[in-house]
């Protein structure tokens, strides 16, 4: 019997598509590339040459630091360019997150971004899921992580002064910050998906751990 998973209905697979060209764009921080390509079409035969700028910043990782004897969540509050662009404050409170480089492990990543970001040591890593930021534009995978944390143990202010990074670290009950997300306080993307996954699973996640004590 096939896995429920491998039963997700795409009618197209990976080779009815064929990449024409790859051109860079923009490169410095980002990558912007422009893609040429053709696919077959739902209906028969194939579309003409299609040209689309991609958005390339490779993975990330983003961990939500979770105190279960406290019942509390760490979160970071820093700038962000984009909150100057559009929204309401220019500050974010956010969870730990940090880049995924060639060569570096997902957990690795997601145990010393932690460190740097709120000055705590991740006692254990569960996964949650992974999602693409913004499929029509970007190629960015997006990893999320929940961490036990003590949370009694958080710095202040923490970041990397090379990275330009300025962040306060708070711990927050776990149900305000529920409170906020219901209330749309919230609206960083990868914060509201990380966070409507722990709402959802949360005493999953507490008898897991619960039996690895």
């Amino acid at each position: 019997m096939r896995k429920l998973m491998d039963d997700f209905p795409y009618s197209l697979d990976k080779h009815d598509v064929e990449v024409v060209s790859k051109k860079s764009l923009f490169s410095r921080f980002f990558t912007v590339s422009l893609v040429s390509f053709k696919h077959k079409l739902f209906a028969g035969g194939w579309s003409e040459t299609v040209e689309r700028e991609i958005f390339e910043r490779g993975d990330a990782v983003v961990v939500l630091p979770y105190d279960p004897k406290l019942d509390k969540i760490v979160m970071v509050e820093q700038i962000r360019v984009g909150c100057m662009e559009n929204a309401a404050h220019p500050w974010a409170f956010e969870l730990v997150g940090g880049m995924i480089e060639q060569g570096q492990s997902i957990e690795s990543v997601a145990l010393r971004e932690t460190e740097e970001e709120t000055g705590l040591i991740a006692s254990d890593l569960i996964p949650m899921q992974s999602y693409l930021s913004s499929c029509g534009g970007t190629s960015e995978r997006i990893f999320l992580y929940v961490a036990k944390v003590d949370s009694t143990q958080c710095g202040d202010i923490c970041g990397l002064d090379y990275e330009h990074e300025d962040i306060k670290v708070h711990q927050f009950d776990c149900e305000q910050v529920f409170h906020w997300l219901e209330n749309g306080k919230i609206d960083a993307a990868a914060v509201v998906i990380a966070l409507q996954w722990f709402k959802l699973n949360k005493q999953t996640v507490l008898d897991k751990w619960a039996q690895t004590c």
